[in-house]
């Protein structure tokens, strides 16, 4: 059945109950010449009159009358459907589906949905952590998070931070081994290298070089698909790592790690959240969002600026590095 098929029942059934056609047409919001052409184009359609009409008067033929009967539990349990779903999109309370890449972004994640749940309780998060990406649609995805924009299609990305990959050593490992002070003093260093969760291909150090981002191959003296270990290494001493801001900033800023070649530090991609059409999202769909761009956006705790980078790898190569 269509849509105007519906329409055209639902306003023969009004025009029944109220005994007025030009008193659906205002109860429905319509106009009196439309609901007489929906009247008529559902009489047409069923091949018998459903009115007796006058100027003035209007009254049910027989089959008009079996028809309302017929038609009225179906109405009104299409009504309570209508009305629960209309209720359902603006009820902050139900599921919420969201996908996020598990390197990196655990740390950016977690205060954003916790000041979410404590502020709307009755919604019920189901967080899948990936770093694949899925298809957005089959897997009924909410609300994403991804580095880089989502290729898939209809869906709306807004970019909402820098991801910086800075090259960084513990207070420790500058004290044994020294700093490099050029790309190339890099093959003397100890380095780790990530490996592509999915692929387990061995991911490059992406550098600055004048105006270019570079892929700069390393040695690696530690090679690890999970970020926490790779982080671990670095904070322990052992080897040099090409971190993400989200995951060094904190650890730079309390000097327990030392950001190097600050010149060469990259905003290769960003990171970006994804959702559908705003307009037929549920309302704990569209307060997440609200919530997600508000607290994230540039936000500077992931960030740091090229000042906070050169202060602190000028302090930290004076503190540590032997004379």
């Amino acid at each position: 059945m269509s849509i105007n098929e519906l329409r055209s029942i639902a306003t023969f059934a009004k025009a029944a109950e109220l005994g007025s056609l030009r008193q659906a047409a205002a109860a429905q919001g319509i106009s009196p010449q439309a609901a007489s052409q929906a009247l008529v184009q559902l009489e047409r359609h069923l091949g018998v009159r459903l009115f007796h009409r006058t100027t003035r008067q209007l009254s049910l033929t027989d089959e008009g009358r079996q028809f309302l009967e017929a038609a009225r539990p179906s109405l009104a349990g299409l009504q309570r459907a209508l009305h629960m779903a209309r209720r359902a999109k603006d009820e902050i309370a139900g599921p919420l589906r969201i996908v996020g890449p598990r390197s990196t972004f655990l740390p950016v994640l977690w205060p954003v949905l916790e000041e979410f749940c404590t502020q709307y309780p009755e919604v019920q998060p189901e967080v899948h952590m990936d770093d694949r990406i899925g298809n957005w649609v089959e897997d009924r995805v909410d609300v994403g998070f991804r580095i880089g924009p989502s290729p898939a299609e209809g869906v709306i990305a807004r970019r909402l931070f820098p991801l910086q990959l800075i090259i960084c050593a513990a207070p420790q490992y500058l004290a044994r081994h020294g700093a490099p002070d050029s790309l190339e003093a890099l093959a003397e260093h100890r380095c780790s290298v990530f490996r592509h969760p999915t692929t387990g291909k061995a991911m490059p150090w992406y550098l600055k070089v004048g105006d270019a981002v570079v892929d700069h191959e390393v040695v690696p003296s530690l090679s690890t698909n999970e970020e926490e270990l790779e982080t671990r290494a670095v904070l322990a001493g052992q080897v040099l790592g090409l971190l993400t801001g989200v995951t060094a900033a904190p650890f730079i800023r309390s000097g327990r790690l030392v950001p190097l070649l600050a010149q060469h530090m990259t905003e290769r991609s960003s990171v970006f959240i994804y959702f559908g059409s705003r307009s037929a999202q549920p309302a704990r769909v569209r307060a997440f969002i609200d919530h997600a761009v508000a607290r994230l956006v540039d936000n500077p705790a992931y960030v740091l600026s090229a000042r906070e980078l050169a202060l602190a790898e000028t302090k930290g190569r004076r503190a540590h590095c032997p004379a």
